[in-house]
């Protein structure tokens, strides 16, 4: 089978099965065999799962899990309840005010959990009645929790970038530094939206709440210092050298652990949900690395991935022009796949072709992951675009959609900025490891 063909007809089974309804684990993993037997029979599935075993034993994985119960442990307590009330504090009586707050709150919580679902869920619960109440355009509100809410894969500890760490063999630390530096960037830029719109259009986001006096902001500080110590602590760790994302990992959520407990929050009932939910979220990530392994081995093996390569490159497109239709690719596929497939399917591509051309692999990498966030709440599929569904059931998803269109203008603009200014990223990221 020629390359050509093998690449339309992997990657058009592949599409047809998750139309089809098929999670997109078995869809990688189920395509890989169909085609391995096409390849080469039985003799052919020793290789495949040769190469499966291989990413079972990446050292990165071990991380996963312990990220992900440090999400899970932190949105399950009253810590986030807390956090918000700070942010709310000290948001200020200024028109945008509680919905600045609300930001602030999403994207500290994104660093907490490292996850979208649980920053936009717990914000949304937690923030969405409190701006209600207080008369804020709701579409407003709810656009700007869904688009903060995608920073949990942007800013650190994020699974996503250690995934792209596995598949490039980047530093994850010099990945966490280069996620922080655009989240922060598109947080900015959130905020900047909020602020103008509110003082623009004060109906949609009154100025509410009382005059608080400064001893009260710092009060409302200390029960939410603990874990965000704890998070610091883990991400210096790592972004010194002084720990591998693994070991950082593990001293973190045991230290989330003992922090909840100490609160007098932890049961057997909290321990077995957040029990729970970790093998829940870890199972799906794994089990999508092991079938875009398959997925990948199976495709290389038949000469496809040199084949896309080698396109890519005889192009007579400008090196630049290369990068932009590469990432505008990440922004498409990042409308239909889940980003932890995109990584896996498209960056041992990309990857070898950025290198060629002499362009910064951390660079790309970090735009790279920024379009997987604008994904988030981009349709048909946006995940976040479902959240905020199921936080408020009366809105149309038409109209989610149009809550949600300023802020992918935002994060696009953001990326641009990146793509132009390259500087930003790589010479931020080389003084914070100075």
């Amino acid at each position: 089978m020629t390359p050509e063909l093998l690449t339309i007809g992997m990657f058009g089974t592949l599409l047809v099965m998750i139309i089809g309804g098929v999670s997109l684990s078995f869809a990688l993993g189920g395509v890989a065999v169909i085609f391995t037997l096409i390849l080469s029979g039985t003799s052919g599935l020793f290789p495949m799962i040769s190469a499966v075993f291989g990413s079972m034993w990446s050292i990165l994985l071990t991380a996963v899990p312990f990220f992900v119960f440090m999400g899970v442990g932190l949105a399950r307590s009253r810590i986030s309840e807390n956090l918000y009330e700070a942010f709310y504090l000290w948001s200020g009586r200024v028109n945008g005010g509680l919905l600045l707050g609300t930001a602030g709150f999403a994207a500290a919580l994104s660093a907490m959990t490292g996850s979208c679902a649980a920053s936009t869920l717990t914000t949304g619960k937690v923030g969405l009645p409190a701006m209600e109440k207080h008369g804020y355009d709701k579409l407003f509100a709810l656009g700007t929790i869904g688009a903060a809410g995608t920073l949990g894969i942007l800013i650190p500890p994020s699974v996503t970038l250690i995934v792209i760490g596995m598949t490039t063999g980047l530093s994850v630390g010099k990945l966490f530094m280069g996620g922080l530096i655009a989240g922060l960037l598109v947080l900015a830029m959130i905020m900047a939206y909020i602020a103008i719109r509110s003082y623009v259009e004060p109906s949609m986001a009154p100025a509410v709440g009382r005059p608080v006096h400064f001893s009260e902001k710092l009060r409302s500080l200390r029960s939410v210092i603990v874990p965000l110590v704890i998070m610091l602590s883990v991400l210096l760790t790592i972004f010194s050298g002084l720990a591998t994302p693994t070991e950082a990992a593990a001293v973190g959520a045991l230290a989330v652990f003992l922090a909840v407990a100490l609160r007098g929050e932890v049961d057997l009932r909290f321990i077995r949900q957040v029990s729970y939910e970790t093998a829940i979220t870890t199972g799906m990530v794994i089990w999508i690395v092991f079938g875009a392994t398959a997925f990948v081995s199976v495709y290389s093996a038949g000469g496809g991935i040199t084949f896309m390569r080698g396109l890519l490159l005889a192009s007579e497109m400008p090196p630049w022009m290369m990068i932009v239709l590469m990432q505008l690719i990440t922004l498409i596929l990042g409308m239909f796949l889940d980003p932890l497939g995109i990584i896996l399917l498209v960056l041992p591509i990309f990857y070898p072709v950025v290198i060629a051309l002499g362009f910064d692999p951390l660079w790309f990498c970090v735009i790279f992951q920024l379009n997987l966030c604008i994904g988030y709440i981009t349709p048909p599929f946006g995940y976040n675009i479902f959240y905020l569904k199921s936080l408020s059931p009366d809105t149309s998803i038409l109209e989610l959609y149009r809550a949600v269109t300023p802020y992918v203008v935002l994060m696009i603009l953001a990326g641009v900025l990146l793509l132009l200014f390259p500087a930003i990223l790589i010479d931020g990221t080389a003084i914070l490891v100075e």
